[in-house]
């Protein structure tokens, strides 16, 4: 027998245990991975439902007690209606991160009851509006009979409401900013800001401005903080507020006004 066959045989058992060493390996590997990938999945359910910023009771009250406005839960849902039915014009609203979708029905009110339009606010998969796939339809539907929609969001639900904007007639956005570019799609588009925002600060604001048409409105409201676009209290991170809440409600609902006056119909 040849050397080269000598040596050949002579590797032959070991050929076996270096097999099943690579498949221990491997497999080991791969229960790391997945063992990782679940402990993340966890801990994205736990902190999605830990902390959740919970309407404040005294203007949600307000809100149930005003007898111009209809609110109800619809398909998972809340639905705030003019008293009389719903109007031309609605907007579907979707919550900041983990911000209860009440927390944004007194900032909202007075845009229903004075200028008729309808209001869908969401609830976020997780309470986090990117786990959120569901498209446009699936709230406006909700609403037979309104014909002009809107699209609008707090924080990160302002950038989701930036992905469903090409199926709506308008984009709002609270405390918010685009990472889709729509600078092409020609909407009309209500850019509300912060002077006081910690978080969607007046920089980033302007530093994504190019995403939006040329045409979309800015307003920056002197001392607003991030959190002055809802009703759920301070955030981390944030800065303080200088502006009334009623003075807040009072600047939101103007500008709001002025954009649905201005839709075709």
């Amino acid at each position: 027998m040849s050397d080269a066959a000598v040596r050949a045989a002579g590797d032959e058992p070991g050929r076996p245990r270096r097999r099943l060493r690579t498949r221990r390996i491997v497999r080991v590997g791969l229960l790391s991975i997945a063992g990782i990938l679940v402990a993340a999945v966890v801990g994205i359910l736990v902190w999605s439902q830990v902390r959740v910023m919970d309407a404040e009771a005294e203007p949600l009250a307000a809100v149930r007690a005003d007898a111009r406005i209809a609110m109800s839960e619809v398909d998972g849902s809340l639905v705030l209606e003019p008293a009389a039915g719903p109007g031309g014009v609605g907007l579907v609203f979707v919550p900041g991160a983990k911000v209860q979708a009440e927390a944004y029905a007194a900032i909202l009110a007075d845009v229903v009851a004075d200028d008729d339009v309808t209001v869908v606010i969401t609830r976020p998969w997780l309470n986090l509006a990117f786990f959120d796939p569901r498209p446009l339809s699936s709230f406006t539907d909700l609403v037979p009979g309104v014909e002009t929609w809107l699209v609008g969001g707090h924080s990160l639900g302002g950038v989701r409401a930036c992905q469903m904007a090409t199926d709506a007639d308008g984009l709002v956005l609270f405390g918010s900013y685009c990472a889709t570019d729509l600078s092409a799609s020609g909407l009309p588009v209500l850019s509300l800001s912060g002077s006081d925002d910690g978080l969607t600060t007046p920089q980033k604001v302007d530093d994504n401005r190019h995403l939006l048409p040329a045409g979309a409105t800015f307003v920056e409201i002197a001392g607003a903080s991030h959190a002055s676009f809802g009703d759920y209290g301070p955030q981390a991170g944030d800065g303080t507020p200088s502006i009334s809440p009623a003075d807040m409600r009072a600047e939101v609902t103007a500008a709001l006004s002025a954009l649905v006056a201005s839709l075709p119909r």
